[in-house]
This record gives structure tokens, C-alpha cells and sequence, in this order.
């Protein structure tokens, strides 16, 4: 047993080492996802108020896909704008890590479809 690890299983510093039980934990209050009181989990990123908007292919098989990064929303939010964004193009994508991905070079519509929804957007890249 290493010197740092309680016979709990959490370090001296008060951290929990591993949980099956417990599944993904904040990391604010160290409680469940479900039972998270520090309201940490659902956070909107901070960013500098521009919604960049980027045609990326490196990495994805020489297919083009539409990056939506910096939007302003909670995780829910920013689902349902890439919802309304990918059916706008009509084409597929999801949300990853807080950017929205959409099939396709689509970036002047999306342009001007953020403007219309009141986001300062800019295109960014080549």
C-alpha cells in the first residue's frame, strides 16, 4: 500500500483513486455527475465572444467537415444549435468537446446563419 493511499481508498489529499461504483465524478465537489452541488458540470466556456467557424480536412481521411468553435452555450444548447445548424446544411456532423462538426464545406452558410441568431461570427483558417 503506498504511503499516500488510505485504507478508504482516497489519497491523503482527499481525492477518491478509482470507483467502479461511482462512474464519471466532478471534479469541483468530488461527488457523481448526477449529484454534483458545486454546479461546475455545466459550466459555459469562457471565450473572447466570437464564434470562429473553420473548414478543417487533416486527420479525417481527406473529408471536409465545418468546425463551429467558441459558441457561448451549455452542453444541451449547443446540441440543439448543431441540430438546427447541421438540418440549416443538410447534411450530418455532431458536437465534440464543445465545437459543433458538420459534413461539408458549409462555412459561408453558417456565417451568416450564426449573424442572423445574434453570434459575432467570423471565419477563421484559410
Amino acid at each position: 500500500m503506498s504511503p499516500n493511499l488510505l485504507s478508504n481508498g482516497k489519497t491523503a489529499r482527499g481525492g477518491l483513486v478509482y470507483s467502479t461504483q461511482l462512474g464519471k465524478t466532478c471534479p469541483g465537489c468530488r461527488r457523481p455527475i448526477a449529484e454534483c452541488v458545486c454546479g461546475r458540470t455545466g459550466s459555459v466556456p469562457a471565450g473572447d465572444g466570437n464564434v470562429r467557424v473553420s473548414r478543417v480536412s487533416k486527420g479525417r481521411g481527406g473529408k471536409t467537415v465545418t468546425l463551429v468553435t467558441g459558441v457561448p452555450l451549455a452542453a444541451d444548447a449547443l446540441a440543439t444549435l448543431g441540430s438546427d445548424l447541421r438540418r440549416l446544411c443538410g447534411s450530418g456532423g455532431t458536437v465534440k468537446d464543445g465545437a459543433i462538426e458538420i459534413q461539408g464545406d458549409h462555412a459561408d452558410a453558417l456565417v451568416s446563419e450564426l449573424a442572423k441568431r445574434g453570434y459575432k461570427a467570423k471565419r477563421a483558417g484559410g
